[in-house]
């Protein structure tokens, strides 16, 4: 059997009748999977990717193969990982995983330096640890990267800031920050499934909470309209005038962390940013106050300092972390701090995922025709790639849109008529 590292292989059954029902959602992944197959455009490129194991991830990652690409997956969140669907792309599609639910920290990186061991033209990241990787641990194997791709608004940020630093050594196109990306996935799907994974650790009614978002970013922006649509009292937290005079204006309270503390029932964080919960806010919290973070990694809560001044702790229920302060009250942390929709849940729908992940697919093909193109920077998804994602999405969905009438056409390139 190919290189592998999964919990167990006799759960592939399970999580290939799963990954079949993502795809009946993800036509239009299914359609670049039947092109791909027949112009096979990654014959030869070895691909490394460094993603959520899930279902929808697993029809990307066949889809990547039916291409010709070799692939080699790991996970891109210790608590994210589908442990039947990485059986099943190890025993029914030949695809190498290294990923198991709850792995530790160093069996994380062990993973990461599994996925390496392909020595990749492409890499594939959700939050940039595997490019991080590269730059510092193997640098000896950027000299085989022809280029990458990004998933996540946290990875485009440490990306960027390599690129504006002069140490990034391959171009990466930011799938984030595709509109059929950002507006969709980050928007609904963060939207949803983050209420799902709050919903499933906690079984609280949401209605009627005092729920706090930190950050009114778009992932932000989702999570507030799910909460407000289940009848909760949103506060939005940020630090951007802008932001929080749109969140303002959207009709929501705008207010410091710390004043947002002493009243909020249920807090999630979305920024991307590290210590969006400081150690201040937790004395202040009301007794049963649940927090949570739905921004990709474990540093937007000040966990370490809430270990410190708490005088015991507990696993209450599957998810759930009772912190008893020395103050007697009890809070509670949930998914580890990890992304909850993920932790405790089954991460965006599959509608969604069709969009970001064709992004991924056709921008890994972009990629691989136009590396001797590229310089070592960070590029946004070129224009066509979004606009026949979009034109393939509604196609799927029975809808159709008018065309530019030629007079149309001329009018908008033109500056001589005027009013």
């Amino acid at each position: 059997m190919i290189k592998h590292d999964v919990k167990d292989i006799k759960l592939a059954q399970k999580g290939k009748l799963r990954i079949e029902w993502a795809a009946k959602e993800m036509p239009v992944l299914k359609s670049i999977k039947e092109r791909f197959r027949k112009e096979k455009p990654l014959k030869g490129v070895r691909l490394a990717a460094c993603l959520h194991v899930t279902t929808e991830t697993a029809n990307l990652a066949e889809t990547l193969k039916a291409g010709g690409a070799q692939v080699y997956l790991c996970a891109s969140n210790p608590l994210s990982t589908q442990d039947d669907v990485a059986a099943s792309l190890v025993k029914n599609s030949g695809i190498s995983v290294f990923a198991i639910k709850g792995e530790d920290h160093k069996t994380y990186y062990r993973h990461i330096m599994d996925a390496l061991s392909l020595k990749p033209n492409i890499t594939m990241d959700d939050g940039a640890d595997i490019v991080s990787t590269l730059h510092t641990k193997k640098k000896e194997l950027l000299k085989h990267l022809l280029g990458g791709t990004e998933e996540t608004t946290t990875g485009v940020i440490r990306l960027r800031a390599m690129a504006e630093k002069g140490i990034l050594k391959y171009p990466i196109i930011a799938v984030n920050d595709a509109y059929t990306k950002y507006l969709f996935d980050n928007r609904y799907g963060t939207g949803q499934s983050t209420i799902d994974g709050i919903m499933r650790a906690t079984n609280r009614l949401i209605a009627g909470s005092i729920f706090v978002v930190a950050g009114y970013g778009w992932c932000s922006k989702g999570i507030a309209m799910r909460a407000k649509g289940m009848g909760a009292k949103i506060i939005i937290t940020e630090v951007n005038p802008l932001r929080g005079l749109e969140a303002t204006m959207d009709g929501f309270d705008v207010m410091p962390m710390r004043d947002a503390a002493r009243i909020g029932d249920i807090f999630v964080t979305a920024t991307g940013d590290i210590n969006v919960i400081y150690k201040e806010c937790f004395n202040l919290m009301k007794d049963g106050a649940i927090f949570c973070n739905s921004g990709h990694f474990n540093v937007e809560i000040a966990i370490d300092a809430l270990k410190k001044m708490s005088k015991s702790r507990r696993t209450i229920r599957d998810f759930v972390e009772e912190y008893t302060l020395r103050n007697g009250k009890r809070v509670y942390l949930l998914g580890e701090g990890r992304l909850i929709n993920l932790a405790a849940a089954e991460g965006h729908p599959s509608a969604v995922m069709d969009m970001s992940f064709a992004n991924q697919a056709l921008c890994a093909e972009y990629m691989v025709k136009n590396y001797k193109k590229l310089e070592r920077k960070v590029y946004s998804v070129p224009g066509k790639i979004d606009a026949e994602i979009a034109k393939l999405k509604l196609r799927s969905l029975g809808i159709r849109i008018d065309a530019l009438t030629p007079e149309q056409k001329k009018y908008l390139e033109s500056w001589e008529m005027g009013t």
